[in-house]
């Protein structure tokens, strides 16, 4: 399988340049970098949350954790959470379960990146399928997806 073929179609009609980078399977974003020889920080890995009835994507580096507490003051709300994997199935048709792009607006969610993302000159991110990544400018990524930008990430070292 190659990447989903929404992402391509999008990313060719866009004219956008971007690099597919083949490796072997994997299904951990951190993984994903260390194969690929990737700085941590450039590695962006997707979090499917819920916020009250509806699906928000949320992007941020590999290497960090997403703050729920931190996303609850952005969105205002007391209920947000981590979708689960049976809620998951369905909104990504043409992608690997866990390998969906950060692409939220193809597939009808909005999108959140965390502000460290954005210091970065290119990210890397799953194409859609387990054995695929996706290298870019960070900026072409935002003038495509215009997601917004707040904070909400943790280090893995920080605790509750």
């Amino acid at each position: 399988m190659s990447i989903s073929r929404t992402l391509n179609a999008y990313l060719d009609h866009e004219r956008v340049h971007y690099d597919v980078l083949p490796h072997p399977e994997a299904f951990r974003a951190l993984e994903i970098a260390h194969t690929l020889q990737t700085p941590e920080k450039e590695m962006a890995k997707v979090v499917i949350v819920k916020v009250d009835t509806r699906f928000v994507m949320a992007v941020l580096p590999a290497s960090w954790n997403v703050d729920l507490h931190r996303l609850r003051t952005v969105f205002a709300s007391h209920s947000v959470r981590l979708a689960t994997e049976n809620e998951i199935t369905g909104l990504f048709p043409d992608c690997e379960l866990g390998a969906m792009p950060p692409f939220g607006n193809l597939y009808g969610l909005p999108v959140y990146v965390d502000q460290s993302l954005t210091e970065e000159e290119e990210i890397v991110f799953q194409a859609g399928t387990h054995s695929d990544a996706i290298r870019m400018r960070y900026w072409d990524f935002a003038a495509l997806v215009f997601p917004v930008v707040a904070e909400f990430h943790r280090s893995p070292a920080e605790v509750w």
